[in-house]
C-alpha cells in the first residue's frame, strides 16, 4: 500500500543542535526521548499554571513556565477509554464500535497488527513503554481471560517492548497489576476469578458491608469490596497481588524511573498514565491534607509530585537535553463521581474546568479541553499557544520527529502538529470533533464550536442533561468560551455547513 510523509518536517526540524529544532538524517542527531504523563480526570482549571489558586503544582508549572502551554487543546473524548484509544491509534474513537468505557474483563480493542504510536516509534528504534491505566482491555474477544495465566494481547502486542498496568480503573476489578504478560505478586493456590454479571457467594459486597467501607458510595461502586473500598464488578481470589490505593502513585513512578534509567543510552517512549486523579481518590499519606479541598485536591498534588520526580530522573541522568515531556489528561473534571469523598463540599472557589461548561462524560467545551504542556529544553520557547490541537495528533507529529512515514489509512484522524507542539508555528487544526458518551459528538472549526440535537451531559456530578433543540447549538467562543448563549438563529448558514460538515466525518 502507498505510505506517505506525515509532512515534510525535516526541514522544519533542521538544525537541533544549534539551537532551532533538528533531527535529520543528513545530521544523524540522536533522536529525541519522548515522555508522556497523562493524567485522569484533571480539568482545564486544575493546575495552578491554569489559574487554580486553591492548591499548588510546582512541579508542573515550571514545566509550563520552561515550555508551551496551550489554551486550546483537546482530548478526543469526554471519558478515558476512547481517549486512550485515539491517542495511541491516531483514530477517533467513535468510528470502531465497542470503544466506550470498558469494564474490567473486556477484551483488548486495538487490533494487533494495527499502526499505534508506539509501534511507529519501534520502528524508529525506539524503546517503549506503558505504565500505569491501560483501560483498552486485554485478551482476545469472545475468549474469557484467565487471570492465572498467561494474559494477551495486551500492550506488548501492540507497539511496547515493556508494560506494568492496571487492567481497567482504580473504581473496577480486579485491582491487580500487570506486568507484560503475567498478573503481579500471584500465587497459585489462590486464583482470581472476576465476573461483572454475578457476585461471588461468600464474597462481601457494598452493600452487604456498607458500614464498614473505609469510603462510602454515593451511586453505583457497590459490589466487590476491595481493602475497604467498593469497586464496580466481583472479584475473588488474588490476595496476595492485590494493589494497595495509596501506594499506586508511587509504584507507577517507581516502574517509570526504572523504565528510564533501563534505557538512557538509546532513544525511549515513555507513556506513564497515572491513576490520579480517578476515583477512588486515596493520595497517599504524603499528601493528605495538602489542600484544602480533601482527596480530590491531594491527588492534584500528588500527580504534581509524579511528574516532578519524573523530570528528576531525566536531570539526574542528563537526559532533558534531549527529552520532549507532554503533560495532559484523557478528559475534562468530574466531582461526585461515585463515591462520598467531599468533592463537591469541599470545593470553594475553585473551578476545575477553568471557564469552560461542563466536564467529564459531556461534549460541551469542559469535557475535552484539557491542559496540555508540551517542553523540551533548549528547543522550545517558553509561551502560551492558542494553536487548536488534539490528542490525535500524537501519531503523526511523533512519527515526524522520529522521522517515520505512515501510510494515511492506518492513522486516519491524526495530524502531523509537531510545528505547534514544539512552538515553530501558531497555526494548529482548521477543526475537530469533541466527544461525549457514546455517539455525542461536537464540531470545532476556528472559534467556532457546533453541537447537533439532542441531550448532553452537562455539570460535574452531579449532572443535569442540557436539551439541544433543532438545528441545533452554535456558539462563538471567541466571545462566549463558557458556550451560555446560543447564536444558532443569528447564523443559519454557519450551522448548515458545519452540521454537514460533522455529518460526513462522522
Amino acid at each position: 500500500m502507498k505510505t506517505m510523509p506525515v509532512k515534510n518536517t525535516f526541514l522544519l526540524l533542521a538544525g537541533l543542535v544549534s539551537g532551532t529544532v533538528g533531527l535529520t538524517a543528513a545530521t544523524h542527531t540522536p533522536r529525541p526521548n519522548i515522555v508522556v504523563i497523562y493524567g485522569d480526570d484533571i480539568g482545564y482549571g486544575d493546575f495552578a499554571c491554569y489559574g487554580a489558586t486553591a492548591v499548588r503544582t510546582p512541579q508542573i508549572d515550571r514545566l509550563a513556565a520552561s515550555g508551551l502551554r496551550f489554551t486550546s487543546a483537546h482530548a478526543t473524548s469526554g471519558t478515558c477509554t476512547p481517549s486512550r484509544f485515539s491517542l495511541l491509534t491516531g483514530e477517533y474513537a467513535f468510528r470502531q464500535d465497542g470503544t466506550g468505557i470498558l469494564p474490567g474483563d473486556a477484551a483488548m480493542i486495538i487490533r494487533p497488527g494495527r499502526a499505534t504510536l508506539p509501534q511507529v516509534l519501534q520502528k524508529a528504534g525506539y524503546a517503549t513503554a506503558a505504565i500505569g491505566k491501560w483501560h483498552l482491555g486485554l485478551g482476545e474477544a469472545k475468549t474469557p481471560l484467565n487471570w492465572n495465566e498467561e494474559i494477551k494481547p495486551g500492550p506488548l502486542e501492540v507497539g511496547f517492548n515493556y508494560s506494568f498496568i492496571m487492567a481497567a480503573t482504580g473504581d473496577r476489578v480486579p485491582c491487580i497489576y500487570v506486568e507484560d504478560h503475567r498478573v503481579v505478586g500471584l500465587t497459585r493456590d489462590d486464583p482470581i476469578e472476576v465476573s461483572y454479571k454475578h457476585p461471588f457467594p461468600g464474597e462481601p459486597t457494598g452493600e452487604s458491608e456498607r458500614d464498614l467501607l473505609v469510603m462510602d458510595w454515593s451511586h453505583g461502586h457497590n459490589q466487590a469490596v476491595v481493602h475497604g473500598i467498593g469497586r464496580i464488578g466481583y472479584m475473588k481470589g488474588g490476595k496476595s497481588a492485590l494493589w494497595q490505593d495509596d501506594e499506586m502513585s508511587k509504584v507507577f513512578t517507581r516502574q517509570a524511573i526504572g523504565f528510564i534509567e533501563r534505557e538512557k543510552d538509546h532513544p525511549f517512549f515513555l507513556y506513564l498514565a497515572a491513576q490520579d486523579i480517578h476515583v477512588p481518590r486515596v493520595p497517599n499519606k504524603d499528601f493528605v491534607g495538602q489542600t484544602t479541598m480533601g482527596p480530590r485536591g491531594d491527588a492534584i498534588v500528588e500527580f504534581d509530585w509524579m511528574v516532578g520526580q519524573v523530570v528528576q530522573t531525566l536531570e539526574r541522568l542528563h537526559l532533558l537535553d534531549n527529552t520532549l515531556i507532554i503533560i495532559s489528561s484523557d478528559n475534562g473534571p468530574v466531582l461526585d463521581d461515585g463515591y462520598k469523598d467531599q468533592a463537591n463540599e469541599k470545593l470553594g472557589n475553585h473551578r476545575p474546568g477553568g471557564p469552560y461548561r461542563a466536564g467529564k462524560y459531556s461534549s460541551f467545551e469542559g469535557g475535552t479541553r484539557i491542559p496540555f504542556i508540551s517542553t523540551w529544553r533548549g528547543k522550545i520557547k517558553p509561551g502560551v499557544s492558542d494553536a487548536l490541537i488534539s490528542q490525535v495528533d500524537l501519531l503523526a507529529s511523533f512519527a515526524a520527529l522520529a522521522g517515520q512515514s505512515i501510510n494515511p489509512a492506518d492513522a486516519p484522524d491524526s495530524q502531523d502538529q509537531l510545528a505547534a507542539i514544539l512552538g515553530r508555528s501558531s497555526e494548529g487544526r482548521q477543526s475537530l470533533i469533541e466527544q461525549g458518551m457514546k455517539d455525542d459528538l461536537a464540531l470545532r472549526q476556528g472559534h467556532w464550536k457546533y453541537l447537533p440535537p439532542g441531550r448532553i451531559r452537562d455539570g460535574l456530578g452531579p449532572w443535569t442533561e442540557a436539551q439541544i433543540p433543532t438545528p441545533g447549538f452554535l456558539f462563538d467562543l471567541s466571545k462566549d468560551p463558557g458556550e451560555t448563549t446560543d447564536v444558532a438563529p443569528a447564523n443559519p448558514d454557519r450551522v448548515k455547513a458545519m452540521a454537514a460538515q460533522l455529518a460526513k466525518m462522522r
